[in-house]
């Protein structure tokens, strides 16, 4: 890690509600990549759940993303963070990337008010029913019974570029309770090969409240998460959830950083979802 790398890293909250709230997210846009230490240990410095690093490569932009404790595939608010440094870098655009989930693009503009909007269109889409056991192990991480569960949304595993175990909540005050024990968090995340644990409550069939464990990543919980509200958008449309193609995700108001995350899903199934939000700089006083 070098001096020049932390003072080049950009800090943006993506998804936040106007000027509050977010996730926040490093962002280091180089002329080539760090190497797999480096990038490691910026992420550790920083300490976000994620920061991306991005350099140009022939056609499109070359991203990875790591977390403080390990690399991830793909980060959803980390991409809406980098699509807002290069709507300011370069102007309001569409922008080829690669991950190592596979290509994707994400599109910046600028508001009159000066405020980035910024969609990512995920990679392909995919779910299945989660396993008993799984689902048992997990019950039992978040002191939950199986009657907790709201059975109009059975529990699953939704993928957009990485793994999301989707738990919905029948009742929106038990999810503002969620607690768990972050070893056993992290040994069940990685024994599964899961990148969060998306707790949801659903308040109409186009709204929902969420929140994301994420241990595997070396913190507690992600107040706005785009990979898995991509996830949830094409599980939801794997069982014809009544959707009308749009949904909108309440995420971080229990950990007072609330985050508003819009989700558009198309109909053909496994294609990319696109999700979008707002962002917001954090200055040097709030780093």
């Amino acid at each position: 890690m070098t001096i020049f790398d932390m003072k080049n890293v950009r800090r943006i909250a993506a998804f936040s509600d106007g000027s509050r709230g977010g996730n926040p997210a490093g962002v280091l846009v180089a002329d080539q990549l760090p190497s797999d230490q480096d990038m490691q240990a910026i992420a550790g410095a920083v300490g976000y759940s994620e920061t991306a690093f991005a350099a140009w490569d022939g056609d499109r932009w070359r991203v990875r993303y790591f977390a403080p404790e390990s690399e991830v595939a793909f980060c959803g608010h980390a991409t809406i963070a980098l699509g807002a440094v290069l709507t300011e870098m370069k102007g309001p655009n569409t922008y080829p990337l690669r991950t190592n989930a596979g290509d994707i693009s994400v599109t910046g503009q600028t508001s009159a008010a000066g405020q980035s909007q910024v969609q990512l269109s995920s990679p392909p889409t995919k779910s299945k029913r989660a396993d008993p056991a799984l689902l048992q192990q997990a019950l039992y991480l978040f002191d939950l019974t199986p009657d907790d569960l709201d059975p109009q949304l059975p529990p699953a595993i939704a993928n957009a570029g990485n793994d999301h175990l989707v738990l919905a909540l029948k009742d929106r005050e038990r999810l503002s309770r969620m607690e768990y024990d972050f070893e056993a968090g992290r040994r069940l995340m990685r024994d599964h090969g899961l990148t969060t644990i998306n707790l949801i409550k659903v308040e109409t069939p186009r709204m929902f409240h969420s929140r994301n464990a994420f241990a595997i990543g070396g913190v507690t919980e992600d107040p706005a998460t785009g990979a898995a509200a991509a996830a949830l958008g094409g599980y939801l449309r794997d069982i014809n959830w009544p959707h009308e193609g749009q949904i909108e995700i309440a995420q971080g108001v229990d950990m007072g950083m609330p985050s508003k995350l819009n989700v558009r899903i198309p109909h053909e199934s496994g294609t990319p979802v696109h999700v979008s939000g707002g962002t917001r700089n954090i200055d040097e006083v709030n780093r």
